[in-house]
């Protein structure tokens, strides 16, 4: 049985129904009931919180795989407490999302707590894998307001470019992990096949939606001030610090989805067609 925490999310969700499809019992856990785990045969719902180790008791049980996924940059989640949990319930195999982040930028104060974790995990005794994926194409579904409502897209440093990853390929990668021993002890950057900036994606928006639409630049500021409307302050400048100020590592298209998955990662606009009700 695999458990996979943060389950009703953009990774959780479709990482439950690839495993359960693939023939494995699934736990799937989250923090409350506003957006439930996939219904599905095979699928054991729980309600449980990563900031209390004890409350995992009951999804772990009889569980060989956990894939942890951590909320925000992790600070609220004792890791150390969460393993010995999993260890002890006879954990096998963990399989941690990270974030590329955590690689790059060790030291800041808003990955650092993440880089701990991914040390906690090396040295949990369990076999592990760590994926490290840079931003996500799904970060554009915060456009989706104004681009509904005044045909505008409203983002900072509009012609840095990063290589977002679409979260399925995520997933699929996150799948081959907690089944597969080849990716013991291996650690994976996950970006999508091509650098895109928020003024090429709202071009690809525009495109797929058959509609004009415009694009305006925030300063750092004003980006500042949106984003702290839903992350807290470290997350937030640290988000910054990657959107305008990217390390040559963070510019750079990682082959770990296609090597892992054995097709390419998936571009920003096969991600946009799929997901193009969300901007009607």
């Amino acid at each position: 049985m695999i458990v996979v925490t943060g389950a009703t999310g953009n990774v959780g969700r479709p990482l439950v129904e690839s495993l359960v499809r693939s023939g494995h019992a699934v736990t799937a856990v989250s923090r409350g009931v506003t957006s439930p785990p996939p219904s599905l045969p095979g699928v054991t719902a729980r309600t449980a919180d990563l900031a209390d180790a004890a409350s995992l008791t009951l999804a772990l049980a009889g569980a060989k795989a956990l894939y942890l996924l951590v909320s925000g940059a992790g600070a609220h989640v004792d890791g150390a407490a969460v393993l010995r949990r999993a260890a002890d319930a006879g954990v096998e195999r963990v399989v941690l999302q990270s974030s590329q982040a955590a690689g790059t930028r060790p030291d800041a104060v808003s990955h650092a707590t993440l880089a701990a974790l991914e040390e906690q995990v090396r040295s949990s005794g369990m076999a592990w894998t760590i994926l490290r994926p840079g931003g996500f194409a799904t970060n554009a579904f915060a456009w989706a307001p104004s681009i509904r409502g005044q045909r505008t897209v409203f983002a900072p440093f509009a012609d840095v470019a990063l290589p977002a990853v679409d979260p399925l390929d995520i997933a699929g990668v996150a799948a081959a992990a907690l089944t597969g021993d080849v990716h013991t002890g291996r650690t994976y950057t996950l970006t999508g096949p091509e650098a895109t900036s928020p003024r090429r994606r709202t071009e690809i928006l525009a495109d797929v939606l058959g509609d004009e639409l415009a694009l305006v630049e925030l300063g750092p500021d004003e980006a500042r001030e949106r984003l702290l409307q839903v992350m807290p302050e470290p997350v937030a400048d640290g988000t910054l610090a990657v959107l305008g100020r990217p390390t040559p590592d963070e510019l750079r298209v990682s082959p770990d989805v296609e090597d892992v998955l054995g097709r390419p990662a998936t571009s920003f606009a096969t991600w946009a067609r799929r997901n193009v009700d969300v901007f009607r």
